[in-house]
């Protein structure tokens, strides 16, 4: 009895001496330490991988998924059956015939304003869930998802267009020099990218396919009659609309590709002369203005991606993730 009560007395002396003060520490250092809840979102806030990997990765994906979209059998016989038939219906007109070179020209504006709109509304929404799981493990940035699913469309995007133009212009006959087809070529390409980047916007903004579609229709349809071809004297209080109309800029900067306001084009009998900045269908667009109305189209294509960024943000949203 005596050796229990001695045995009892020597453990509870060196438990004061030798571990009560560090059990003290150990147990102030657990009381400090964060909820679990705290710990898992600064795991996740440690990004796996770099933004630039994270780029890297997802633009390799991009391709791969978007290669078999945009060049599938369907979209190829579209373009090139409508390039044909409008270098058909077109076939070697000349300036005396400038009604219909111009009409040529809206064709152009409208029939590229409305096919990749299209296209793009599409994005989004089909990627909704994949984004949403993605998103709230942590797996990447929306900065690097966003940057590489617009980098991956960009040669989807534009190489279609290019065939078209192409094979119509030469068909056509427009104006046969160098200098001219590429002016209108970048025209049409920069507004196939502004036309995009409206589609990428209402479809991150909607969500829904069926709602985002229709509005699109609307917008791209007010903004096709606004363009300056169909109506030539809109009333003041709606005239607005135009400077909004992606038809319109592209309109008048196709339109600048083509002619200068000193050129002359045969309008009566006896090699009678006219100015073409003269003719009405010209003169209510006006060919004057083409670095007003690019830097239109400038503004809208960064506007629109910003929007559809910014729409994006509130899908798949972790805690304590920077974009």
């Amino acid at each position: 009895m005596k050796e229990q009560t001695l045995v009892k007395k020597t453990l509870i002396g060196a438990y004061g001496m030798k571990i009560a003060d560090k059990l003290k520490e150990d147990l102030q250092d657990m009381s400090n330490e964060p909820a679990p809840d705290e710990l898992e979102n600064k795991k996740l806030a440690m990004w796996p991988t770099t933004w630039w990997q994270q780029f890297i990765v997802l633009l390799q994906r991009g391709v791969k998924e978007r290669k078999h979209e945009s060049f599938s059998g369907l979209n190829i016989a579209e373009v090139l059956i409508v390039a044909v038939l409008s270098g058909l219906l077109w076939w070697k007109i000349d300036i005396s015939h400038l009604q219909d070179q111009i009409g040529l020209l809206f064709f152009t504006s409208g029939f590229w304003g409305f096919y990749p709109l299209f296209q793009a509304i599409f994005t989004f929404p089909r990627e909704r869930m994949m984004l949403e799981k993605e998103r709230s493990s942590g797996t990447y940035r929306l900065s690097s998802y966003f940057i590489s699913r617009i980098t991956a469309d960009l040669p989807m995007e534009l190489i279609l267009p290019t065939v078209f133009i192409t094979i119509t212009y030469w068909m056509a006959g427009l104006k046969p020099t160098a200098t001219n087809f590429f002016h209108t070529l970048f025209v049409l390409l920069f507004s196939v990218l502004v036309s995009q980047g409206l589609g990428l916007a209402l479809g991150a903004m909607v969500m829904d396919l069926k709602s985002a579609t229709i509005l699109g229709s609307v917008i791209m349809l007010t903004f096709f009659l606004a363009g300056g071809y169909y109506i030539q004297h809109v009333p003041p209080f709606i005239a607005w609309i135009k400077y909004m109309s992606i038809s319109h800029h592209t309109y008048k900067l196709l339109l600048g590709s083509q002619y200068k306001p000193n050129e002359t084009y045969p309008c009566g009998d006896h090699m009678k002369t006219c100015l073409i900045g003269d003719f009405q269908g010209i003169k209510s667009v006006g060919l004057n203005g083409q670095v007003v109305s690019a830097v239109a189209l400038a503004i809208m294509l960064v506007m629109y991606r910003l929007i559809a960024y910014l729409a994006l943000m509130r899908i798949g949203v972790t805690k304590n993730l920077e974009n």
